[in-house]
């Protein structure tokens, strides 16, 4: 048996016997005092410049999301939404809801200390978590929903491994934030954010956008505890495993940037969302139709958590620009190997990585090394329109901002 086979299966040893020894806390004020100043110091780095969007060259490409009806109602997510805001106190609905164009869109991040906004799911009540949850359902696929689920649940397998600590990882540690007021016609959108679970939802009439998405979790696998079979990410990883198999020696020459993967990739998470980012790796131009059609199956893995009918019209988006999207890769091939890899065009930006241990660093055979254990994924939509901000730009050219 090979040092990483080892390793992984020493790991899952241990997740299934010990759930680990219990790493030293601060106290709770204390703790509180740092996630704050740390959450704040964030902010002010990450929110430093005005929102642009992730562009190839720092010039964004203009034209691609024209302002146009879907055919695709987003009637249910209204309606959804207005029943959320109907069953939260005067006190709730005041914390939970932004303006429409407010720079809250932006303070999203993935690491559990994060201080968020809105109404936690901890200080719901049990009909105000079923409406949240409604509103959850009404904008994502049942594989999204169920993705989103598995993953706040293994939020909670993470507090079991760290001896119990739920004050800081937990299943309902997880924050709402509405911006601007559910309509048929103007625009707004909600948020949903906590550790490794970001969702952002914007809605004008029946467009949405649903970028930035980060989904991630440590653990994947629940190999015991409450929530023992639960997994996550495990397709994402295995379709892109078959992908960078598929291309043949030329195409993968162009498409492995590095075989050597030795810590964290991803590039467009929290507060990146001006990211200059090249095209880089293989371009789909170069594929056979089937090779085409695996990406594209690929592509939709992820586009597809969103509700059924705006997955379609964004994949369709996705496949005008197919010729222009690039594969890119790092790390080995081999069924143990981590790896990163990105899908970049136009219209949209996938990233997913094997990432190094946080939370579980106790538990890794190497504690310095990515793992299958820890993983991101992200979401995003280039050229100015993560959180539907360039359709809102568009919006307000014919309707000034407060005149509609």
């Amino acid at each position: 048996m090979n040092k990483r086979a080892l390793g992984v299966l020493s790991f899952a040893v241990l997740l299934i016997l010990g759930y680990g020894r219990a790493r030293s806390q601060p106290q709770a004020g204390d703790q509180a005092q740092r996630f704050r100043a740390m959450s704040l110091d964030a902010e002010k780095k990450g929110l430093a410049e005005a929102f642009k969007g992730i562009t190839t060259n720092g010039t964004l490409q203009t034209g691609l999301f024209p302002l146009r009806s879907t055919g695709v109602s987003t009637e249910p997510v209204r309606k959804a939404a207005v029943a959320f805001l109907s069953v939260l106190d005067s006190d709730q609905r005041k914390k939970t809801m932004f303006p429409v164009d407010d720079l809250e869109w932006r303070k999203w991040m993935n690491q559990d200390f994060y201080v968020r906004q809105g109404v936690s799911f901890n200080e719901m009540s049990a009909g105000q978590k079923e409406a949240a949850f409604g509103l959850m359902r009404a904008s994502l696929s049942a594989k999204g929903m169920k993705l989103s689920r598995d993953i706040m649940k293994l939020n909670y397998t993470l507090g079991e491994l760290n001896n119990g600590n739920f004050g800081r990882y937990g299943e309902w540690l997880y924050w709402i934030t509405l911006m601007g007021e559910p309509s048929k016609d103007k625009p707004w959108g909600w948020q949903l954010d906590g550790h490794h679970l970001i969702v952002n939802y914007f809605v004008l009439g029946d467009q949405v956008v649903m970028t930035p998405n980060f989904v991630g979790s440590e653990p994947v696998i629940a190999h015991a505890g409450k929530f023992q079979g639960t997994s996550v990410l495990q397709d994402e990883q295995a379709l892109g495993l078959a992908m960078i198999r598929a291309l043949d020696e030329g195409q993968k020459a162009k498409a492995v940037l590095n075989v050597s993967k030795t810590g964290n990739n991803n590039v467009s998470e929290a507060f990146k969302d001006n990211v200059i980012l090249d095209y880089a790796g293989v371009r789909a131009s170069s594929f056979t139709a089937t090779q085409k059609k695996q990406l594209l199956t690929l592509v939709s893995e992820y586009v597809g958590n969103m509700d059924d009918g705006h997955a379609k019209v964004k994949m369709e988006e996705v496949r005008q620009h197919l010729d222009n999207t690039y594969f890119a890769w790092i790390g080995g091939t081999d069924d143990t190997s981590v790896f990163y890899y990105r899908i970049h065009s136009p219209v949209v930006l996938i990233e997913f990585d094997h990432q190094v241990p946080v939370g579980l660093r106790h538990l890794a055979a190497d504690p310095g090394a990515p793992n299958h254990e820890h993983i991101h994924a992200v979401v995003r939509t280039p050229n100015g329109n993560d959180y539907g901000k360039d359709l809102l730009r568009q919006h307000y050219q014919q309707y000034p901002h407060g005149s509609n």
